[in-house]
Order: structure tokens, then C-alpha cells, then sequence
């Protein structure tokens, strides 16, 4: 028994799903720091001439977006939390109300999914001797350990990721020299991108070249746009 369920687990480690929320907000949160500060940093160079508005602006911006990250993941995933939580009060109660009915949609949900009729009614009702609740909010609900959220996971994910990937293009705003400052900062935030595309798609077992590209991509439209509004609207400050 203790081989099969060794087994198991090393079954389960070789698959990312388990891996999708905490990653989802890490990435999201590391790609938006180096992304959003980068930009902020290129529009400010390309409008001044002095370093101090460069790095006041990106320090500002670092701080406001890792707060705003943290605190807009916090407030998403709780709001998912509190409809799973309603929606699993809704089944216990429908189990203690109507729990013949609630039998036959849990076999009608396994004979969907493509169990025979008599097979779907014996897993159902095994399944409802052990944990009636548990099957329906799994099978029913679709919700389990996976996909379940957790907000405070998510917002720490999400402002910490903001936090370390912003650093980095306040870093060049800091010691690189002001004549050309705009140029390094894309050249930095773009190979910084670019690693973070490859070791999300590594750690999430997608293909990386694709992630890079993508990343990039976006990444030189949304940089390259902010330029322009800083040269255009440029006074040198």
C-alpha cells in the first residue's frame, strides 16, 4: 500500500496543474513589476534630461503597483472564495433537504462521463456513503484542492512577484548612465522578460520558445508605445 501511494505522488509530481494558481500569480505579478516600472521608467527618460524624475517615477510606480497587485488578487480570489463557500452551503443543504435527488444527479454527472447507468448509481452511492458533501462539491461543483482559491496565497504571490521583477528595471534607472537611459531599459526589461518566459514555461512544462516570443513581443509593443508618449509630450524636466 505504501508503493502505491509513493507511486501516486510521483505520479501527481510529474504534472504542473497543481502548480497553476501560485504560478498564475507569480508570473502574472513578476512579468507586470518588470513590465509596468520598465515602461513607466522609458516614458519618464524620454520626456527628461535629469535622473532624479527617472528614478522618483519608477520607485513610485514600483511601490503603487505592488500594493494595487496585492491588493486586486486579494480582493479577485476572495470574492472566488466566497462563492465556493455559498455554493458548498447550497449543496449541504440540498443533501439534507432532498438527499434522493441529490443521489441521482451525482450518477447522472459519472453516467455523463461515460460510466453505464447501474455503474454511475453504485460509484455514486460509495462515493456518497463515505463523503456526500465531498463528492458532490468535487463532481458537482467542480471545486477540489487544485483549483480551490486562497487569497492570501495569491496576494503574497502576486505583490512579492511585483516587487522583485520591478526591482530590477529600478535597479538600471539607479546605476546605468542617464545618455541613452530609455535603450537600457528596454534592453534589460526584454532579457529580463524573456527569462521569465522561459523558467514559467519550464516550470509549467509548456513549451518555452513560444513564451518567449509571446512575452517579448508584448513586452516591446508596451515599452516602445510608452517611449513615444514620452517623446511627444516630452518637456525636459
Amino acid at each position: 500500500m505504501t508503493d502505491n501511494s509513493e507511486d501516486l505522488d510521483d505520479y501527481l509530481d510529474n504534472h504542473y496543474i497543481h502548480r497553476s494558481n501560485w504560478l498564475r500569480a507569480a508570473v502574472l505579478g513578476a512579468n507586470d513589476g518588470i513590465l509596468s516600472t520598465a515602461s513607466l521608467a522609458v516614458g519618464v527618460a524620454a520626456a527628461s534630461t535629469t535622473r532624479d524624475p527617472i528614478v522618483l517615477a519608477t520607485l513610485a510606480g514600483l511601490v503603487a503597483g505592488a500594493l494595487s497587485m496585492a491588493a486586486g488578487e486579494y480582493v479577485s480570489v476572495s470574492s472566488q472564495t466566497d462563492i465556493e463557500k455559498a455554493d458548498i452551503e447550497r449543496e449541504k443543504q440540498e443533501l439534507e433537504e432532498m438527499p434522493d435527488l441529490e443521489l441521482q444527479r451525482l450518477a447522472e454527472i459519472y453516467e455523463n462521463r461515460g460510466l453505464k447507468k447501474e455503474t454511475a448509481m453504485v460509484v455514486a452511492k460509495e462515493l456518497t456513503e463515505k463523503d456526500a458533501l465531498g463528492a458532490h462539491v468535487r463532481d458537482e461543483l467542480g471545486i477540489n484542492e487544485i483549483s480551490q482559491a486562497k487569497p492570501i496565497q495569491a496576494a503574497l504571490a502576486s505583490g512579492g512577484s511585483f516587487t522583485l521583477g520591478g526591482v530590477l528595471p529600478f535597479l538600471v534607472t539607479l546605476f546605468f548612465p542617464l545618455v541613452n537611459m530609455e535603450y537600457y531599459l528596454y534592453g534589460f526589461a526584454i532579457f529580463f522578460l524573456a527569462l521569465l518566459g522561459a523558467l514559467a514555461a519550464k516550470t509549467g512544462g509548456s513549451s518555452i520558445m513560444k513564451a518567449i516570443l509571446r512575452i517579448t513581443f508584448w513586452g516591446t509593443i508596451a515599452m516602445g508605445l510608452t517611449a513615444l508618449v514620452g517623446y511627444w509630450f516630452g518637456v525636459n524636466i
